[in-house]
């Protein structure tokens, strides 16, 4: 039986009638104009097509399925000419982007749409390319789903709430197609949320109990049309058990704050200010041109990068508290909250034992008093070892992160090329602009999902958005 606060909860969530009939409308004029310039049949998939969509989340995949026995040049060539012509004649503006394969991301009538070539295989074990599979997914969903929609609705609506819905790299959340594959396994929101509640790294789920390949990724979803794929591969460790955090919250003390999203206060420079004087801490931020590449490509490649400088920074001696990054089209943001901005001008350097003679000496011999100007103590014996203090080659952060070693440690390809022709470094409150400013204000408020929930409620701001 469903708990009082869903059923309020529902008919905010559910699309309109009206909402309904414009995408009908649209998708009919589409599917129209696929049909008679011919090529490929046209399909909706997706969510729109599955009817599980939030009120207001109204984008449109449109897949265009071509003859297999086509080439991979052949399909982009041909399926982006008919993606052209749909948009050209329906659309108020449109351009291309790059998943696996070219594809058109347009605008008609309102509506977010995008126009997406694929094989039309026999099974998902015939695939082609990643895409292919997607209209084996819809056709699963639609015959199971119908009695569940509304649960389905509750789940994603609760992930949004939580911040822990996209499959986007840089969320690492939870897939629409996840969600649903959730709902259908432990049949319904109420039961999905008991077993979520007890989810330990490594849960398996396997809906069709055809799985032939072994995973090691927190949650294990065995794709019910690709028992050799994880529909949860993207999503993170601390993603899944913020969900697991929510579904205890929820389930111990129900409230429409679960199905809310969030205010996001956003720092003025004067409270970025206050914020660091009030930690101690020391704010530095790299801001580079963002590579004309898609996300998938960049976004794991900016995470490498900011490993790479945050280890560069300890190894000089800069202890980091947090480090996150950001990307828009405009650009990559590195930032890094430090404990320190400056070192002192020397730093122990420890040797080999001294029962290891031979590299004993060796150390010995590098590093004779006098011999460098670097050294400013030692060699000397400390619990069996040879030391010496050295001079640090940096003492000030700022200095390390506007100097060319910051192009030596492993950055992504793409990442580097763009920071080899510029870069920004900013620190403290300098590092505040309209643009940068949610990115900021997301990097120092850090707290799981339930405890936003529960400040957000104490604070008497329990409405559903």
């Amino acid at each position: 039986m469903r708990d009082p606060i869903e059923d309020a909860v529902l008919p905010a969530i559910r699309p309109s009638e009206e909402e309904q009939k414009h995408i009908d409308q649209v998708v009919g004029l589409i599917l129209k104009a696929a049909r008679n310039l011919g090529g490929a049949e046209p399909m909706v998939v997706g969510s729109v097509a599955r009817g599980t969509f939030i009120h207001g989340d109204r984008d449109l995949d449109i897949f265009l399925l071509f003859d297999p026995t086509l080439s991979r040049e052949a399909l982009e060539e041909e399926g982006l000419t008919l993606a052209r012509s749909i948009a050209g004649a329906l659309a108020t503006g449109f351009h291309e982007k790059y998943a696996e394969h070219p594809y058109i991301n347009a605008t008609i009538d309102g509506l977010d749409v995008d126009l997406v070539p694929c094989f039309r295989v026999e099974s998902a074990a015939a695939i082609r390319s990643a895409v292919d599979r997607t209209p084996f997914h819809t056709r699963y969903i639609e015959a199971r789903i119908p009695p569940l929609v509304d649960d389905v609705l509750l789940m994603k609506q609760f992930a949004k709430s939580g911040g822990v819905y996209g499959s986007d790299l840089m969320t690492q959340g939870f897939s629409g197609y996840l969600c649903e594959l959730l709902i259908l396994s432990y049949g319904g929101f109420s039961a999905m949320l008991a077993a979520a509640a007890a989810w330990k790294p490594g849960t398996l789920i396997d809906p069709e109990g055809h799985q032939a390949k072994d995973f090691s990724d927190p949650l294990i979803v065995i794709d019910p049309v690709d028992p050799c794929r994880n529909v949860a591969a993207s999503l993170s460790l601390d993603r899944m058990f913020e969900f697991v955090e929510l579904a205890r919250g929820y389930r111990e003390s129900p409230s429409r704050s679960f199905f809310s999203v969030p205010d996001s206060p956003v720092l003025s420079r004067e409270d970025l200010a206050a914020v660091l004087t009030a930690k101690g801490t020391f704010l530095y931020t790299i801001t580079l041109e963002t590579p004309p590449y898609i996300p998938d490509v960049i976004v794991p490649q900016l995470r490498r990068s900011l490993e790479s400088v945050k280890g560069l920074l300890e190894r000089n001696g800069f202890s980091v508290n947090h480090a996150d990054c950001a990307m828009s089209d405009a650009c990559c943001i590195l930032l890094f909250e430090l404990d320190t901005r400056q070192v002192p001008c020397s730093r122990r350097h420890s040797g080999p034992p001294l029962w290891n003679q031979a590299n004993a000496q060796r150390f010995f011999e590098k590093y004779r008093s006098g011999s460098s100007p670097a050294i400013l103590c030692g060699p000397y014996i400390e619990n069996g070892r040879y030391i010496v203090e050295v001079e640090r080659r940096y003492t000030q952060a700022a200095d390390l992160l506007r100097s060319p070693d910051v192009l030596t440690v492993g950055l992504g390809k793409h990442v580097r090329q763009s920071m080899e022709k510029n870069w920004d470094l900013c620190e403290g409150s300098g590092c505040w602009s309209p643009a940068s400013a949610p990115i900021i204000s997301r990097f120092f408020e850090r707290r799981s999902p339930l405890a936003r929930i529960r400040r957000k409620g104490s604070a008497g701001e329990d409405r559903l958005i």
